[in-house]
């Protein structure tokens, strides 16, 4: 289990990163740490693999406590993997090359079937050979992540893991590594803007905001039942309505243009969002959105539900 303790950490003459940080992780689950840009994301991963010091609290994984640069002179566990956004790949090397980097050259039959599995969960059998300085920075993304796996790490640390792959390869890619990740029993942190990841893979979430934890569960629990704006904003489109006196907090799909309900609203835009329309309306002054089958024209009036 990996224990993250009341961290708290600052760079040199900067104001505060992390400050309080407590979660904990049981092996072989997953968890989705969400957050605007600069809330301390990409430094709560450094520390858990041991790139950083904290100034306060502890990280450990079962017994073992995770010490930084002060006590090791090579930073970073062995059980643990950490995939930055700088991939730090060999660029002149083969794509095969790349993820054998770390298996042993004694049992070559061994490290080649490894390598196949591979390329198939990243999907990249066909590039075995090609070199890294040729792929795009998506592929090179994804031969960061198999390399990651090569030698099976008890938990794994993923930065935007998607964030360079296209949207047609990004979904299938991420169907295949989390199920493998959940066959093979890794552990896996994620650090992600998209809130897809979170909902459809991610067995608990946290909620970082002005580097503090302000929010944790299961995705589930904090997409249907948000305390706060933020929350509920990093998921999708949210309104924040007054209805008589009282806030509400109410996705675009909770509200309805119906018929003769007495609220009434004037469309001030329409947005095609595929299977459906995302109306901007103005309700008694206050700007939401709405849910609806088919485009409406602008200073339409409508009557909603809510």
């Amino acid at each position: 289990m990996l224990k993250v303790n009341a961290i708290s950490f600052q760079y040199k003459s900067k104001k505060p990163v992390l400050i309080d940080i407590n979660f904990q992780l049981k092996k072989g689950k997953h968890l989705c740490v969400m957050g605007e840009s600069g809330c301390g994301k990409s430094t709560l991963l450094k520390i858990i693999y041991g790139l950083l010091d904290v100034d306060k609290g502890a990280v450990f994984w079962d017994d073992i406590q995770i010490l930084g640069p002060k006590e090791h002179l090579v930073p970073g566990m062995e059980f643990i993997k950490h995939v930055a956004q700088d991939f730090d790949l060999m660029p002149f090397t083969s794509v095969s090359e790349n993820i054998k980097k770390h298996l042993s050259r004694f049992y070559p039959e061994e490290s080649e079937k490894r390598t196949q599995e591979l390329l198939e969960v990243i999907e990249l059998t066909d590039f075995a050979n090609t070199k890294v300085k040729n792929l795009s920075g998506g592929q090179q993304q994804r031969v960061a992540i198999a390399r990651a796996l090569a030698k099976e790490p008890k938990l794994l640390l993923l930065d935007e893991p998607f964030g360079q792959i296209d949207n047609f390869k990004k979904n299938s890619l991420r169907r295949r590594l989390f199920s493998y990740l959940k066959g093979k029993k890794i552990a896996c942190i994620v650090a992600t803007h998209d809130a897809e990841e979170a909902l459809s893979f991610a067995d608990q979430m946290l909620v970082i905001q002005n580097n503090k934890l302000i929010a944790s569960g299961t995705p589930k629990e904090l997409y249907l039942n948000p305390q706060v704006k933020y929350v509920a904003a990093l998921f999708e489109d949210v309104n924040e309505i007054v209805i008589d006196n009282k806030p509400q907090l109410l996705y675009p799909h909770q509200i309805k243009i119906t018929e003769n309900s007495g609220l009434n609203g004037v469309v001030l835009n329409s947005y095609l969002k595929g299977s459906f329309w995302l109306i901007e309306v103005d309700f008694d002054g206050q700007k939401i959105f709405v849910n609806h089958d088919f485009n409406l024209k602008k200073e339409t009036k409508v009557t909603l539900s809510f």
